[in-house]
């Protein structure tokens, strides 16, 4: 099928265009530290009293990036650098002013960004100003890791072992780092990385970067690191790997009707084998993912499936690669769809760098078979390649397999149930300007089945524009009806969409507010013919204060006509007919309050007319006090109130979540959640106890619960004990 939307030429043109723009030098290349090689024994204490910090060349006189990007910071802030043949090491000074308290949540490992006093270091080892790692502590201690993709994205999922010990004062603290280079990749026989290195000082509200970052942009951008300088290439690591083996016990039982749990005792583990100082080989034998962050629930008023990120650790590092492919509600690999209910047999992954600009991702995952429900032995293959062009843009190529094993041997009636194979070819180039302004996308997706109506084809494109005061976006998607992901994540297709966005900031000089100003949204959908199937235009009003606290007030008019039955309340209630056309309007308010406090919040409603000429009222809330730095409290109230015609007339429901975090001190931790989901009917509480005996090694006892509440009936809960070593060489 050929389709004049398919090609998108404007946006193409327009692409590769800015593509060549963005051929310059480094915007921050004049900044250069300096770090020398050291034979000293070092105590990682946090008090910096070996000689080599006293002759290490200081990064520090850093730039505000907030509230303001055009003057030095008010805190001083300095850091050193240095290494011997196994670690890279840190030292860092943070000056305050006297009697100015430090603001910390609590000891929790990858804190809340806004909410703490924190320092972040980000290193970009390629050069290429798209990927790297992030290392960090707020100023009582919790450490924050992380990989970096997309040019400043920080995926926190990612665990790494390294040790770090902060020391803070009346007016200062101090953090001292050492990372082995068996943590991180980097490429052989280079003498220089991009570097910079970010603070948050809550209570004077500043942000400041040892480089000079438009305040539009985080100080994660890798766009505008500056250099680290060796006197030497970083030391070869010679033969690198970790074993990371686990054994777990379970008990547990269960009254669900379907639903059936029994004891278990399991062994597996993870290796982990550097093929190069860039390129890692992840090996992983019968996975478990018990200890993982159960997911936060929502209330769902759509007609799409919900969308809940990976968390599990076997998946994360160089994730980018496999899971940035097109876009959020396009995605032609989910790695959540591997292992849904499943066990998994075993999987391998090699990912990272294969030069300074070509990365590799390929990963290999087998899961059992139920013979409960028929569904065969799967096995699931992906190939990601990234070849970097012009100064920070790329082009990749991905490639998903989904095969049933032993599929001729199924019965004819499990036929119709699960497919023989299901894949996806994909090719997207990336643009990324050097100096940040300018990012865009343009990528094309072919889907392959046994029978032809599963061949489809998907596409996109979009570009944006961020500057101080201007920001603007303008896409196009476009799904045919065929176009199936079995391994992906596309809730909907059969459409044409165009969506944009436009916003002006006004910074006026004033004590109280930093910047406020208008904002436009809007998305509209078609079908393959061009007629309208549903929009929604949103005209909103920005305030940032100074302390910052945020308000937001938006207006929107909705239109919808349904292209299958629908539910408007998704409470199993009677249903909406396809084809009936539904138009409404409503406004939107938020408020969210300073982080310098003890007690935050944050409110939002969202008031209007709703299906069938109905109403609906939601209010939100989000609730947070602490106990610095031990204890962290939190609340999460939802309510909505549909007011509708028979038969549903009036639903209402609430979804309320609760959550301690009790950090005892920064390897050790007790997280406990409550969720009580009216619209599903169900309770759950997840107990985790976490103790981190020595870096990267974890001893959990996690208790799970999940109760169906009137009309629905029956529980299931469970407790498991697991220990985790990680053996380095």
């Amino acid at each position: 099928m050929t389709d004049p939307y398919l090609k998108s030429p404007a946006l193409l043109l327009a692409l590769l265009l800015f593509g060549v723009y963005s051929f310059a030098q480094k915007k921050n290349a004049a900044y250069n530290i300096h770090i020398q090689k050291t034979e000293e024994n070092f105590t990682i204490d946090g008090k910096g009293d070996e000689a080599t910090w006293q002759t290490a060349e200081p990064a520090n006189d850093f730039f505000m990036v907030l509230p303001m990007d055009d003057r030095k910071a008010t805190q001083p802030s300095e850091v050193k650098m240095a290494y011997d043949d196994k670690h890279l090491y840190l030292l860092a000074t943070f000056f305050k002013t006297p009697g100015n308290t430090y603001v910390v949540e609590s000891l929790r490992r990858d804190f809340n960004f806004g909410g703490n006093d924190n320092f972040l270091l980000f290193m970009d080892p390629f050069n290429n100003q798209t990927t790297g790692f992030s290392f960090g502590a707020n100023a009582y201690g919790a450490q924050w890791d992380g990989t970096m993709s997309n040019g400043g994205s920080v995926d926190l999922n990612w665990d790494s072992k390294w040790v770090s010990e902060v020391q803070h004062y009346e007016d200062k603290w101090v953090v001292e780092m050492a990372i082995p280079f068996k943590s991180i990749r980097y490429e052989k026989g280079v003498k220089e990385w991009g570097i910079n290195f970010s603070r948050l000082d809550i209570s004077t509200n500043e942000k400041s970067s040892w480089t000079p970052i438009p305040r539009q942009f985080p100080t994660a951008s890798l766009a505008f690191t500056g250099n680290l300088v060796w006197d030497n290439p970083p030391p070869d690591q010679g033969l690198n790997y970790s074993l990371i083996p686990y054994v777990l016990g379970t008990v547990g039982d269960s009254s669900i009707d379907g639903i059936t749990y029994d004891n278990d005792f399991k062994v597996g583990g993870d290796v982990k084998l550097g093929l190069s100082s860039s390129l890692n080989l992840d090996l992983t034998i019968n996975p478990d993912f018990s200890q993982v962050d159960v997911d936060r629930q929502v209330a769902n008023l759509t007609r799409f499936e919900l969308f809940f990120p990976e968390r599990r650790q076997f998946f994360l590092e160089n994730a980018d690669l496999f899971s940035s492919f097109g876009y959020e509600t396009i995605r032609p690999f989910f790695s959540r769809r591997i292992g849904l209910g499943v066990p998994i047999i075993a999987g391998a992954r090699v990912s990272g760098n294969l030069n300074r600009n070509l990365r590799l991702g390929l990963m290999d995952m087998q899961t059992e078979k139920v013979d409960e429900t028929g569904l065969p032995s799967q096995n699931f293959a992906v190939l990601s390649l990234q070849q970097k062009v012009f100064s920070r843009s790329n082009i990749g190529l991905m490639f998903v397999n989904k095969e049933s094993m032993d599929y001729d041997a199924l019965a004819d009636s499990l036929k119709t149930t699960y497919t023989k194979f299901n894949r996806n070819l994909g090719l997207e180039y990336n643009l990324a300007s050097s100096d940040n302004k300018y990012t865009g996308k343009l990528f094309m997706l072919k889907s392959f089945g046994p029978e032809s109506k599963e061949n489809g084809f998907a596409q996109g494109a979009h570009l944006a524009y961020s500057s101080r005061q201007w920001n603007w976006r303008v896409q196009q998607e476009y799904i045919s009806e065929n176009f199936v992901s079995e391994v992906g994540f596309v809730p909907r297709n059969n459409y044409i969409k165009f969506n944009g966005s436009a916003g002006y900031l006004f910074l006026p000089a004033s004590e109280t507010v930093v910047s406020h100003g208008p904002t436009f949204t809007g998305q509209y959908f078609f079908d393959p013919s061009m007629h309208s199937t549903d929009y929604v235009s949103i005209l909103g009003y920005q305030v940032n204060f100074l302390n910052r606290s945020s308000f937001n007030l938006n207006l929107f008019n909705e239109y919808v006509e349904l292209l299958a039955p629908f539910d408007p309340t998704n409470t199993d209630q009677e249903e909406l007919a396809a084809g009936t056309r539904h138009h409404w309007n409503g406004v939107y308010m938020e408020y969210s309050s300073k982080p310098k406090s003890l007690f935050t919040y944050s409110f939002s409603s969202r008031l209007g007319r709703y299906f069938s000429s109905g109403y609906r009222t939601n209010l939100n809330a989000q609730l947070g006090y602490r106990f610095q730095p031990y204890v962290s409290l939190g609340a999460t109230l939802s309510y909505n109130n549909l007011d509708l015609p028979s038969p549903w007339y009036t639903t209402d429901f609430w979804l309320v979540g609760t959550e301690a975090y009790i950090t005892f001190t920064n390897k050790l931790f007790w997280s406990n959640l409550f969720q009580y989901n009216e619209q599903s009917r169900n309770f759950s509480l997840n107990s985790r106890f976490q103790w981190r005996y020595t870096p990267a090694s974890d001893l959990f006892l996690v208790f799970n619960s999940n109760e169906q509440l009137s009309p629905l009936e029956g529980k299931v809960w469970s407790l498991t004990l697991k220990m985790t070593y990680w053996f380095n060489r």
